[in-house]
């Protein structure tokens, strides 16, 4: 007979610092299999005390789905209503169900609060002031909740726009309570049997043939370019656009979605990204993770976390702590004088965001970031050899050998790499522009991806150079389905997304582009304002110090004489 489990015990439990997950009914404990999790640890942290049956099924295949209920320790008799995760700072002790008001913390002045008694799974060093309380369901009914604030604090502006926009999301999304949620919740399980129905979890390996053509033709024509006609510049062109295109199938094979074996689609997926590409497969899975179960939160999203070069949320003005890097993003002085600029910066720092990839894919393999017990523990070693094989390739033989003198290699180097720039283009197109409010763990999963994600229309036969990224909606519902099946799921979307009341958002590549520049112009306006108003304060407290200063009575004497 399986144990049934108060909510009052699933807090002790997460209290003693258990990984406590509820899935389909179930009560699993998860602290042990943490390490061995091949998706990292902080996909997990995020999901502690909360129902992540949708996140679960979607993440996972079905083999690894049959095996969660060893795991199992209990089960809930009643509909689960989530605690907000350690990691998210949830407060466990028995009065937090049901705070006495509403508390808007953006600020975290409270730098100092560091946690000396044994921390819960997950838990940051840091203290962490959740915008949304837990036990609180935000709704525009709750008239304390995102007011505007008579401004006495340059981060009032910050926080009063952001506000806004939260008020803004809550009069055009379907209701936060549980009624409403579980609907959607049901929905969308109703859209993903269609789908799975529609057999679009099936490849079509034809269709990687030709990709492994195209990106082979792309190779082919550089490296000839370079040793048999000697063109520099266009061998530095095609092999960009080379590495472009291999993006897209390591995605793929990082989501499980080419052949659906774990093993398998890593092997394809280290040997595109590490061998060819020079970067960490693993690094790119354990950030990616995080991604789809917070997508779009300033603090816990490491994809839009990228000060000091840009900032799509005021909320990133606060010196936010990052649980993902696991230390303070700091709005400092550089900060303050590049994001005011970031609408004009957005393309040129995209062309060197190839270089900081490099920095965090070895940051990853010699930190030793990933898994490193079960099945995914030997990624490392291979990525490593993986990094080194690459370095060899590309840096030595075709760098170093193929071509004369430094300046050569310097120009062959950011013309490549400059090329790439369009893939970075199309990942920040999908979701810069998109909401970033906190609305809460009572969002289910389905509303939060439609909020949070943009795609962006072209002609069926473009689809390869976006290479599934323009159907960022579509994947971020159903992460492990086949790239080239995300157009035939894409009716089924636009028919949930009229029968809930959920905005489908989709652009034009070109109008996508400007509805990202236009965010990252608003954002900048907030932090001109902000920086002014703190200057302007900054004056008039000096100017109110020197209105009341008395000067000593020499002074005074010397002045009158």
């Amino acid at each position: 007979m399986k144990h049934v489990m108060e909510r009052s015990e699933v807090r002790e439990r997460i209290l003693k610092g258990q990984a406590i997950v509820i899935y389909d009914g179930h009560v699993l404990r998860l602290d042990k299999w943490i390490k061995f999790h091949p998706g990292g640890d902080k996909a997990i942290h995020h999901m502690i005390g909360r129902d992540a049956t949708n996140e679960m099924k979607a993440y996972h295949c079905d083999d690894t789905v049959d095996g969660f209920l060893k795991w199992r320790i209990g089960s809930i008799s009643e509909r689960w209503v989530n605690f907000l995760p350690p990691i998210q700072g949830g407060d466990f002790d028995e009065h937090s169900e049901v705070p006495d008001q509403w508390l808007v913390v953006t600020k975290q002045d409270e730098f100092e609060d560091i946690r000396s008694n044994k921390k819960m799974c997950g838990e940051p060093d840091v203290k962490i002031y959740p915008k949304v309380p837990q036990g609180i369901i935000p709704s525009l009914d709750l008239k304390q909740a995102f007011e505007r604030k008579v401004v006495s604090d340059p981060a009032d502006i910050s926080e009063n726009y952001d506000n806004e926009l939260v008020r803004r999301d809550l009069a055009n999304l379907p209701s936060l309570d549980a009624e409403t949620q579980d609907w959607l919740s049901r929905e969308y399980n109703i859209m993903h049997e269609k789908v799975i129905n529609a057999d679009l979890y099936k490849c079509n390996y034809l269709r990687y043939v030709k990709e492994v053509a195209r990106i082979g033709t792309l190779f082919g024509i550089s490296f000839y370019l370079l040793f048999r006609v000697n063109h520099k510049f266009w061998s530095a062109i095609f092999l960009g656009a080379a590495w472009q295109q291999l993006v897209f199938i390591a995605h793929d094979a990082g989501h499980i979605s080419i052949t659906h074996n774990y093993q398998v689609d890593n092997i394809i997926g280290m040997v595109i990204a590490s061998c060819l590409g020079g970067l960490s497969l693993g690094w790119w899975k354990r950030n990616h993770n995080v991604h789809h179960l917070v997508t779009n939160d300033p603090i816990h999203d490491p994809d839009i976390q990228h000060l000091p070069f840009f900032a799509v949320s005021t909320r990133l003005f606060n010196n936010i702590y990052s649980t993902y890097y696991e230390r303070f993003i700091w709005f400092d002085k550089f900060a303050q004088k590049v994001i005011p600029l970031q609408n004009f910066l957005y393309y040129p720092i995209l062309s060197f965001g190839r270089f900081n990839l490099y920095r965090l894919s070895w940051m990853h393999v010699l930190l030793g970031l990933g898994p490193r017990r079960g099945k995914a523990a030997w990624f490392r070693y291979f990525e490593l050899a993986g990094l080194i094989f690459f370095n060899y390739w590309f840096f030595y033989l075709v760098c170093g050998k193929g071509l004369q003198s430094g300046w050569e290699r310097f120009q062959y180097i950011m013309i490549s790499h400059i090329t790439t720039m369009i893939v970075h283009v199309q990942i920040t197109l999908s979701h810069f522009a998109m909401s970033t409010s906190d609305l809460g763990v009572a969002e289910g999963f389905p509303m939060r991806q439609l909020r949070t994600s943009m795609d962006v229309d072209c002609p069926r036969w473009l689809d390869f150079f976006h290479g599934g990224l323009h159907f960022q909606v579509v994947h971020h519902l159903f992460p492990r389905l086949p790239r080239h099946n995300l157009r035939s799921a894409q009716p089924f979307v636009i028919e949930f997304c009229e029968k809930v009341g959920l905005k489908y958002s989709i652009y034009g590549f070109k109008k996508g582009n400007t509805v990202v520049l236009n965010k990252l112009e608003e954002i900048a306006q907030q932090a001109k304002t902000m920086l002014e108003c703190a200057k302007s304060m900054e004056q008039e407290a000096v100017g109110r110090k020197n209105e009341n200063y008395q000067a000593p009575v020499h002074e005074k004497q010397r002045k009158l004489a």
